[in-house]
Parts: structure tokens; C-alpha cells; sequence
């Protein structure tokens, strides 16, 4: 699960970089806040999961699905956050942001630990 997190943390980068060059300032810091709007609830949702595995052996499912829950709702509320607090948001950076960092997780297999 932390290996999914740091693909997705690698996947904000390069999207902040396509950004950049595509879109400018504005557009490489709205893939940077679309990546963290993913990213840090991810995290917090990993790290409860490996606690909670490590704790009891096992993570029981009804759990899983109301932390998946309570990760997708906190994505969404960055993401609304985002957009009343940055005037700037630029869209495309914006998509470019979310799209790399959710479809890092395809990715995951690919990396030996």
C-alpha cells in the first residue's frame, strides 16, 4: 500500500512537469494541488489500513469501505476547496494532476519490493 503512495506522489511530480510546460504557473500548481488532493488522503487511508492489519491481523471489509468512503469524500472536498481558494485553477492542469495520480495505482505491480 505505502508503494502506491509514492507512485502516486512520483506520478504529482511528473505531472506538475507536464503541466508546466504545457500550461504555465498556474497549470503546474493545479496539477500540484489535483495530485495532493489525491495523494493525502491516500496516505492517511494507507497508513490506517497497515495500522489497523498490523493491530488485528487482518483488516475487516465493512472498514476498508468506510475509510475508501471517507477518502473518495475528502478528495472530493480538496478538489472544491481547491477551487474557491485558487482563483487561477487551471482546468487542464487541473485533469492532468488527477488523471496521472489516480492511474498511478495501474503502475503498482510494476514496481518489485
Amino acid at each position: 500500500m505505502i508503494k502506491v503512495v509514492f507512485l502516486q506522489l512520483g506520478a504529482t511530480l511528473v505531472a506538475t512537469a507536464i503541466a508546466a510546460v504545457f500550461f504555465g504557473v498556474h497549470g503546474a500548481a493545479s496539477a500540484a494541488i489535483a495530485g495532493l488532493a489525491c495523494l493525502l488522503p491516500n496516505a492517511v487511508f494507507a497508513f490506517r489500513l497497515s495500522l489497523v492489519a498490523k493491530r488485528t491481523g487482518n483488516a475487516s471489509v465493512a472498514g476498508f469501505f468506510v475509510g475508501e468512503f471517507f477518502k473518495l469524500a475528502t478528495i472530493v472536498g480538496l478538489l472544491v476547496l481547491a477551487r474557491a481558494l485558487y482563483a487561477d485553477l487551471h482546468w487542464g492542469g487541473l485533469f492532468v494532476g488527477l488523471i496521472l495520480v489516480l492511474k498511478a495505482n495501474l503502475f503498482a505491480f510494476l514496481v518489485k519490493t
